[in-house]
């Protein structure tokens, strides 16, 4: 017979998917994060309900997670997902008070990873030869990463059809399966219009790979490991010591944006994040080097 926790979290599970129309990626890891809340209340408090639970449990339970060496990060992740699992109780009428509420997650200090400059951006893509077929795939692909800001996984899973090469924008599907429109440079378009016409048309690509921009020598996507692989080679290749990964093009695309005086709201919507707080991390370099002009030309500095 399921425990009272066991429903309560199923009923949770459908309020995400019908509901908030969550990604099955993020479903698990909210229904992960409660099941671990359901173990660690079975364990210490075998009568207490869901409905039954109070602040001091929910203490409990995350100063157990803390003792255990979990990060920081994923503890603001587990503590989310638990206030996301009482509001819905509450949106249920299963409670009248969220205990919840005054659930504090750790301290987090927002810290971008490594950017690349302009001049360490153009050393890597120059560093690549095009008298290979797989240099002008890489050319093209490095160039989009940086001139359009996607994700690793939106690059990979990038389509023909979804190249609007006339007007300058690629359609992307992202997080959530959202769909977005973001623009493509006049360099990053000449790369892959070189790729595409000299290289992609002459591959067989496997049976269901047809669609996609980018191919590996078996004619199937590329994955996003391979991807990791090139840019590591080529950083390697011109001697940055960064720790550089695609995710990095995407920091430098949108780093460089703001450093220009781009408008924080576009640089959301081209980024597709769902909260404009996201992208102001983005801001804090600016305001860094604005601190240093401060402190180095103020005459009361």
């Amino acid at each position: 017979m399921a425990s009272l926790w066991e429903k309560q979290i199923k009923g949770f599970q459908y309020h995400l998917k019908i509901e908030r129309s969550l990604s099955e990626n993020s479903i698990l890891a909210y229904v992960q994060d409660m099941e671990k809340l359901r173990n660690f209340m079975e364990a210490h408090y075998p009568t207490t309900q869901p409905e039954q639970a109070q602040l001091e449990h929910l203490r409990n339970f995350v100063n157990e997670i803390a003792a255990m060496g979990i990060a920081a990060y994923s503890q603001a992740r587990i503590i989310s997902g638990i206030k996301a699992f009482y509001r819905y109780l509450m949106y249920e009428d299963k409670i009248e008070e969220d205990p919840a509420q005054l659930l504090e997650a750790p301290k987090l200090g927002r810290k971008l990873p490594d950017t690349l400059s302009f001049l360490e951006i153009n050393q890597i893509l120059e560093s690549i030869e095009l008298g290979k077929p797989e240099g002008h795939r890489n050319r093209a692909m490095l160039e989009i990463l940086y001139s359009s800001g996607l994700r690793v996984s939106e690059l990979t899973e990038l389509k023909i059809g979804n190249v609007y090469a006339d007007i300058g924008f690629l359609r992307v599907t992202g997080k959530g399966d959202k769909e977005r429109l973001v623009p493509i440079g006049h360099d990053a378009l000449k790369y892959l219009k070189m790729y595409t016409e000299l290289v992609r048309v002459l591959q067989h690509p496997a049976k269901g790979h047809e669609q996609y921009v980018f191919l590996n020598r078996r004619g199937k996507k590329l994955s996003r490991v391979m991807v990791f692989l090139i840019i590591k080679k080529q950083v390697e290749l011109v001697g940055i010591k960064k720790n550089v990964s695609p995710h990095t093009f995407r920091h430098s695309f949108a780093t460089h944006l703001i450093e220009g005086g781009a408008d924080l709201r576009a640089v959301q919507e081209m980024l597709g994040h769902e909260s404009i707080t996201t992208t102001e991390i983005y801001t804090h370099l600016d305001r860094d080097y604005l601190r240093q002009v401060l402190t180095e030309f103020h005459p009361r500095k």
